[in-house]
């Protein structure tokens, strides 16, 4: 394992994150990913295949707190092998404790099940016995609190608890959107955990840390001025936009727009990325449905884009609609193509936008 990079795919809920902040503490270069069930898993698998393709390195695929169909088992068994047999050094391990994968993992040797512990107590033992582990002194207490939530072990009373503080830290944690910034939202739910974990000694732990959410998501994007919370994640939000300007650019007659995808509360966040940025001409942000909130800053009239784009409407400055047909994406990536899609075909067609430009 010493020189393998490991792409870690793993379930949303605080048993899933937990497998992850189980790992931060192996010695090895890693990847996190995190999907919930349904297409979402075969779209982040295919991601993590593509790394690795591209990556061209000794690589280990680790699956936690995620039962994955016959089907699918199949397909990823098959790329696996094809690229091993491509002279690739490709290992394969899922970890997990749902019994609706009971067929996969009499099947293939590389699908551990076990219904007795969550996936977080699972992927620790896992860990001690096959990895380089360096774990802290607080891990063990940490992990029996996870697999007493997560398998609603409620006579473990002092476990439980503190696990349900824990289990709502991460469920109401939405300040990042994880599809549109992935990696940032996994360190964020990650280091949240790892200072929850400080108070598991605590006399009255569970309340100790539920009065100190607030803060600990304050102090995660803590600014050189202190301010709201929502003021914090709000610049910490625009950075980020404004760090990936060149990968999600699109253009429209030649109008200069940012594309997000699920980053919500445009008003805030999309006026304060193009005050930041005035070379922008307006942001839209489309979610996973594929409604769509426009923004502008004099610059061009989004009521008219949207109505190009989905006969949507609004004011020259907010505009909004839904792009019809717009198929559900989990990757940034796809999104985008299908944007620029239906982008060549709206200015396929004649007609000039109305705007207004302030000298």
């Amino acid at each position: 394992m010493k020189n393998r990079t490991i792409h870690h795919l793993s379930h949303i809920d605080l048993d899933g994150y937990s497998c992850q902040l189980v790992m931060r503490y192996t010695p090895y270069t890693k990847f996190n990913y995190n999907a919930n069930y349904g297409a979402e898993v075969r779209q982040k698998l295919d991601l993590i295949l593509e790394k690795i393709r591209a990556r061209k390195e000794a690589s280990f695929i680790l699956i936690t707190d995620l039962n994955l169909t016959a089907d699918e088992s199949k397909w990823l068994s098959h790329e696996v092998k094809k690229m091993n047999d491509n002279g690739r050094d490709v290992m394969l391990q899922l970890l997990d404790h749902h019994g609706s994968g009971e067929e996969s993992a009499m099947k293939y040797e590389w699908y551990f099940l076990d219904t007795a512990r969550c996936a977080t107590k699972i992927t620790y033992d896992y860990a001690k016995e096959h990895l380089e582990f360096n774990e802290p002194d607080w891990m063990q207490k940490y992990v029996d609190v996870v697999n007493a939530v997560d398998l609603w072990k409620q006579e473990e009373h002092e476990n439980f608890e503190y696990g349900k503080v824990c289990m709502r830290l991460v469920t109401e944690t939405r300040e990042l959107n994880r599809i549109m910034f992935p990696q940032e939202d996994s360190e964020y739910k990650l280091s949240l955990l790892h200072e929850a974990a400080k108070y598991i000694n605590e006399p009255d732990a569970p309340i100790v840390l539920d009065e100190k959410i607030y803060f600990l998501k304050k102090n995660f994007f803590k600014h050189e001025k202190n301010d709201t919370l929502d003021n914090l994640a709000t610049r910490y939000v625009v950075e980020l936009l404004g760090r990936a300007r060149s990968e999600k650019t699109i253009y429209y007659k030649g109008y200069r727009g940012y594309l997000s995808f699920g980053v919500g509360n445009t008003s805030i966040i999309g006026n304060g990325f193009l005050t930041q940025y005035p070379e922008y001409d307006f942001i839209v942000d489309v979610s996973s449905r594929g409604t769509m909130s426009l923004r502008a800053n004099n610059q061009v009239s989004v009521a008219q884009i949207s109505k190009e784009w989905a006969n949507g409407g609004g004011h020259p400055n907010a505009a909004g609609g839904r792009i019809q047909g717009f198929k559900e994406q989990f990757r940034y990536d796809k999104v985008k193509a299908q944007i620029e899609r239906l982008i060549n075909e709206k200015e396929s067609r004649a007609g000039d936008l109305e705007y207004k430009k302030e000298n």
